[in-house]
């Protein structure tokens, strides 16, 4: 008996435009969700959104800012294609999050229901830009090359982050608030963990 074997392909240039700006829109909404709930998350995106409630400064600014110093590291680990690809990604979901805010007004939201919904949305979203050869920055640009290096998940990198990320948002947030955010960076890197494997899915 023969087994046929599908030789791999990269994808096209706009294969990869369409993929990163679905996702990126994917990973916006849910940020923005997240934010009308006024909950957290982790990775990159969750520091800024600390950093934001507690000095009032504008998230897609801090987020943008946060992320220089992963994109030197993006260089360094994967070339300049992968660099590009994450700039884009991380102006796309800065500019759609703030873009999103004169046309969707949530003004009611229950916490658990945001946390669900930011978690499938964000989730989906970084499971198609991983598979794309990007990410949301930050700590997903670590977790996104540690994987491919050494086969640790990146959903549990990225889980090992944001448990110490929480345990900081513990001293600030009420308990509430926290335990809420925990389910949807649950659902997050339920969602990467569970799906995303070199193995199953040849990327760009």
């Amino acid at each position: 008996m023969s087994i046929d074997l599908i030789t791999p392909r990269r994808h096209s240039l706009f294969e990869d435009f369409q993929g990163i700006l679905i996702g990126s829109v994917q990973a916006a909404l849910g940020v923005f969700i997240l934010r009308s709930a006024g909950l957290v998350t982790g990775g990159t995106a969750g520091t800024a959104l600390v950093i934001s409630y507690l000095a009032s400064w504008n998230f897609s600014l801090v987020f943008l800012v946060l992320n220089l110093p992963f994109f030197i590291f993006a260089y360094m680990a994967r070339g300049r294609v992968f660099l590009i690809k994450n700039i884009i990604t991380v102006a796309l979901v800065a500019l759609v999050t703030e873009a999103l805010k004169p046309y969707l007004h949530i003004d009611s939201i229950h916490p658990a229901i945001a946390a669900i919904l930011f978690g499938i949305s964000s989730g989906v979203g970084l499971l198609g830009l991983f598979r794309h050869a990007s990410s949301l920055g930050g700590i997903s640009i670590v977790a996104l090359v540690l994987q491919d290096r050494f086969g640790v998940k990146a959903g549990w990198i990225q889980l090992g982050y944001d448990v110490a990320l929480f345990a900081v948002a513990f001293w600030f947030f009420p308990l509430q608030i926290v335990a809420w955010s925990l389910l949807g960076t649950a659902i997050v890197n339920f969602i990467v963990a569970l799906n995303h494997r070199r193995d199953w899915y040849v990327v760009s």
